[in-house]
């Protein structure tokens, strides 16, 4: 494994737009073979999946009010909060898919490095979680193209709760589906429970000792680093022009079709916005959630339209694609039940 060295012109880059745009330049075109790892603090913004609905996840007067990025990763998870407070590692597997899905391979440097730094209860837990004292402190996800991917996480060290709980507005039924009534009673900061004098380090200077530990290296000059170029940055920066650093990509389009279902499921969230039209058939559907899935949902959805709002015909719509290549290991009937329940 390797590092790779975000900073530009020698500096840490904290633009949010700029750092979530990182890993697809990283898959898709620099390709260096083989394991690197990024490890980046962002300025305060929320975080979106890639298949989510922006309006249905954020307070957007809480976020103008307070002048908070929005930026949409290209994988897949929920909506998160991140400020200077917060680190991101991702992981960029370029040739070899072996480990694509195994959340707890990725995880588990980053657990025994907290172990070493005091925080011994650190754990991984459910499908993409690591927890301590049954509290989450990061969340991971991957994206993957070809024989190729990146798979990484928050790491949330010293991050504003208050701010965070106010400008989430997460799903109600994911809530109640983990059996608790607000953000703020399931997440934590790391940092309380490491030993000194890492609990008392800002979040630049304990990512550096996280990094030394996650390599196993005295000082990251002994680490082998690869350092973004300028030419790098000249490509990183017209992609940002052409896609990420826009507000079609970040916001996306609410819809606003008739019908507005969500429920969450063990994939994860998955929320249909759809309408009918005077036949009773779906003339409008979009799909949104935090599931994780390398396919695309819009197979699901045009193969929904026109479908009679009806059971059988709703299955059977949904049986004639890949919807676990396109969506997640789930059945179709739970889908349509979900559907129905408008």
């Amino acid at each position: 494994m390797f590092f790779i060295d975000t900073s530009k012109n020698k500096k840490p880059v904290y633009n949010a737009i700029v750092n979530q745009s990182l890993d697809n330049y990283l898959v898709n075109d620099l390709k260096l073979k083989g394991h690197g790892l990024i490890m980046y603090i962002n300025n305060p913004s929320v975080i979106v999946g890639v298949n989510q609905n922006a309006y249905a996840e954020v307070n957007f007067p809480y976020l103008k009010e307070k002048n908070i990025q929005l930026v949409r990763r290209t994988s897949g998870g929920g909506a998160v909060y991140h400020d200077y407070g917060n680190m991101i590692f991702e992981n960029i597997i370029i040739g070899n898919d072996d480990h694509f899905g195994d959340y707890k391979f990725f995880a588990q440097p980053i657990i025994d490095a907290l172990h070493d730094m005091g925080a011994t209860g650190a754990e991984m837990r459910g499908r993409n979680d690591i927890v301590i004292d049954g509290k989450k402190f990061s969340g991971m996800t991957m994206f993957k193209v070809g024989d190729s991917y990146a798979a990484g996480g928050t790491l949330m060290f010293d991050l504003d709760m208050q701010t965070a709980s106010e400008v989430l507005t997460p799903e109600q039924d994911k809530l109640e589906s983990k059996g608790v009534k607000s953000v703020n009673s399931r997440i934590t900061n790391i940092k309380e429970y490491l030993d000194e004098p890492f609990k008392s380090m800002d979040a630049d200077h304990f990512k550096l000792e996280l990094l030394k530990r996650i390599f196993k290296a005295d000082s990251l000059d002994d680490i082998e680093t690869y350092t973004l170029t300028d030419h790098d940055w000249e490509i990183i920066d017209s992609r940002l022009a052409a896609k990420y650093d826009t507000d079609e990509w970040n916001y996306g389009k609410n819809p606003g079709f008739t019908n507005y279902v969500s429920k969450h499921f063990d994939i994860g969230t998955v929320a249909f916005n759809f309408s009918l039209n005077d036949n009773n058939e779906i003339s409008n559907i979009k799909i949104y959630g935090d599931f994780i899935t390398g396919g695309k949902p819009s197979v699901l959805e045009d193969a929904l339209i026109n479908t009679k709002f009806d059971k059988d015909s709703l299955i059977a719509s949904l049986d004639s694609v890949d919807i676990a290549g396109n969506l997640g290991k789930i059945d179709a009937e739970p889908l349509v039940d979900l559907l129905l329940s408008k």
